[in-house]
């Protein structure tokens, strides 16, 4: 199973950010202990800033082979139009995860546009977030 994931603004900086409400697990981190925790796994690990490189990241997995997509675009989440027209381009399973509970902060948050054009959406959990949606992925191909 070949699986895209694909984070936004400030998650390079997790273990530094506001670790009550991010968890003390830095970027990298994260990512290995995907690889570590799913060695069968191709994984590829995208990160940027920038709302234009998300677009096109995404826009380039339209013509690539991949079984699934793990996301969390962080702010963007909240504002981007741009990702989730990306996004709905994009015909395979797409989870989007958050590490911190998006429901019970700002009330800006509470609305994901991102996550009305993915298949399902995992919050609050923290690091292991991104291990439940990998195992999502898992489920849903079966």
């Amino acid at each position: 199973m070949n699986i895209l994931i694909i984070n936004g603004p400030n998650l390079n900086m997790l273990g530094y950010r506001d670790p009550d409400q991010y968890g003390s697990a830095t970027y990298k981190e994260i990512c290995r202990g995907l690889e570590v925790n799913f060695p069968d796994y191709k994984f590829e690990f995208f990160q940027s800033n920038s709302e234009g490189e998300l677009v096109t990241r995404i826009q380039e997995a339209v013509d690539q082979v991949w079984d699934g997509m793990i996301c969390n675009f962080g702010g963007y989440t909240h504002t981007s139009v741009a990702i989730r027209d990306a996004l709905e381009l994009l015909k395979v399973p797409k989870i989007e995860v958050h590490l911190s509970n998006i429901h019970s902060r700002e009330s800006f948050r509470h609305t994901t546009l991102t996550g009305a054009v993915c298949d399902g959406i995992i919050a609050g959990m923290g690091a292991v977030s991104y291990k439940l949606a990998v195992l999502a992925l898992i489920e849903s191909a079966l």
